[in-house]
This record gives C-alpha cells, structure tokens and sequence, in this order.
C-alpha cells in the first residue's frame, strides 16, 4: 500500500512513519505542504521519495492508494471528500471533521465507494482499549452507574492553531475528542448531553481551553468527560467505570505503550493487568491495511465518527459556545 501525506505534520513521524516500518507493505510514498522547501526537508528527513507542489496533487496521483490527513482540524472534511472523490482510501486525524453536518456529508460520500475511511483514534486498536470495552460489554461490572473519563494536558501557547477558531480549534476538540470517544466506548450506549462548562480564552471567547459536560447513559447512569488544554489540571489522561458488582480504573488509555495501569475490582477482588508492547499507532495502521485489503478491522469508521462529533456538537451547544465552522 502506497500512502501519500497531506502536510509536514508534527504528529506525522510517530503516528505514520515509523508505524509504517512496522507494517509490512506498506510505504509512504509521497508529501505536500503549504510550503514546497517545508516538504522536501520533511520528505528528505523521512526517506519519502515524492514531494508534490500540492495537496491536490497527491490526492490525485494515481500511484497512490490512500492519503492520511493530519491537517488542521478545520481542513479535515474537505481533504478527506477531496481524498473519497478521487478513489483513495483515508486515515484521518481526529476530530473527524470541525462538526457532525461535516462528518455525515463524509459519511455519506464515503457510503457504497468500498473505500475505507477510518478516524485516527489510535487508542482504540490497542490491546488495552480491547480489553476496557470488554469488560463493560461483557457485563463484568453489573450495571454501569457511572463513568468518567479524561484527556488534559498542557498547551500555554495560545497563538497554535489548536486554538485557532477558524481551524477549528480549542480544548474539547483537541484534547476532549479523547474523552468524548472514550466515554462513548465505555458507555452502555449512546451518551446524551446534560450540562457542560467551558473556560474559555481571553484572545477569543469563542475558543475554549477547557471543558467539563455531564451525560445521562442508557440505564440510568451518569457519565462525565474532563477537557484541557490549560486549566488547574495540568495532566489526567483516564478512564474510571462504576458498576453495581465493582470498578474498572485506567491511568493512561491513550498511549499504553508507556507508563499505564489497568486496575479491575470485581465483587471485591483485586486485580492489575499490565499492557505494553507496541505503540498504538502500529496496531491502528495494521488494522487499516486489513480493513483496506477486506478484514473487518475498522472500528472508527464514518458512523462512529458522527456520533462523535454529534457530543462534541452537544456539548458547545450545552456550554454556550458555537459549533466549530
């Protein structure tokens, strides 16, 4: 599998290059940027052997067969139908698109193409984030009464894009998609919205640099996501789910590879698991090339990703803020 990339992205290296190396067929094969010099450097520093003027001409060089997207959350959408109308397959970076009206017009061109299109939440193709959903699929807990999850860490330069309004930027996006998507995983179905607060930044209102919302779960459960990118919570990336039979508590579900814990209380006995080896990003890029070669191993596909983006659309509506354009 030949794969072109879309910008000299800092997430790039780690979440495609050296996954790649560990994937066998596959080969990033060509990368444009906004800035031609930018790219070459980026391409000479990474062995990639094409550099193209533009991002329309590698979404429409016929020699490749997918394109990643780690652009800017506001160019996400329109890169990804860019990507579907040209006949390629596409991972793109989270949060699918700026808005759920966004992520369905993808969903639907994507509909009937046989083209993959897979949301780069690398977490959940880990062995840890199998074995979180399982136990609450399995029932292991009883009934869920309540779950919590978490993803801040810190950002105080509030000129980067991530904070950038126009780009679709701010905390629930950038860092809460993690939460949101992680709640919805350990959720006995679908969240709804009940509450949520921001802070927002004093350059731009619009623009929050955290957030905290509320959920009712199916069942009668209550569930809560924590977003910052600048808060008096420096860094908490977990995940906590309360059933009526115990406790399942995990410190780091986003990069298990490192530093992790995996905590399981159940009708009062205790135990740990520990999960490790391979970063997540070699378990997500192997699971798109089975997907693309006709495995069924997409599990963030454009449905997931509009149901998604329809919480992180709740909760700016919830917080008084608009949706990202």
């Amino acid at each position: 599998m030949r794969i072109g990339v879309l910008g000299a992205a800092r997430i790039a290296p780690a979440a495609l290059f050296r996954a790649a190396q560990a994937v066998d067929g596959v080969e990033v094969a060509a990368i444009a940027a906004r800035d031609r010099a930018r790219a070459a450097r980026f391409a000479r520093r990474h062995h990639i052997p094409t550099v193209h003027d533009s991002y329309d001409d590698v979404v429409s060089d016929p020699s490749l067969d997918a394109v990643y997207v780690p652009l800017p959350n506001g160019l996400h959408a329109r890169w990804t139908l860019a990507a579907i109308a040209a006949g390629k397959h596409v991972l793109c970076e989270k949060p699918f698109t700026s808005n759920a009206a966004q992520a369905i017009e993808v969903r639907d061109a994507a509909a009937g193409t046989g083209l993959v299109v897979m949301e780069a939440f690398h977490y959940r193709y880990h062995p840890l984030a199998r074995r979180m959903a399982g136990v609450v699929r399995e029932g292991l807990l009883g009934a869920i009464e309540r779950v919590e999850t978490s993803m801040c860490f810190p950002l105080p330069r509030f000129r980067d894009i991530r904070y950038q309004y126009d780009l679709a930027g701010g905390a629930l996006m950038d860092a809460g998609c993690y939460a949101v998507h992680c709640l919805r995983m350990l959720s006995p179905g679908e969240p709804v919205v009940t509450a949520a607060h921001a802070l927002p930044l004093r350059r731009d209102p619009r623009v929050d640099r955290a957030m905290t919302a509320d959920f009712t779960l199916p069942g009668g459960g209550t569930g809560r996501i924590q977003a910052s990118m600048w808060s008096s919570t420096v860094l908490s990336i977990r995940a906590k789910v309360v059933g009526t039979r115990g406790t399942m508590s995990v410190f780091n579900y986003a990069t298990p590879q490192l530093p992790s814990r995996f905590s399981l209380t159940v009708d009062g006995r205790r135990q740990q698991e520990r999960f490790g080896g391979e970063p997540t990003y070699v378990h997500q890029l192997r699971a798109f090339v089975a997907a693309v070669h006709g495995r069924r191993t997409n599990l963030t596909p454009p449905d997931d990703s509009v149901a998604t983006m329809s919480l992180i659309d709740g909760i700016y509506e919830a917080a008084g803020l608009p949706l990202r354009p």
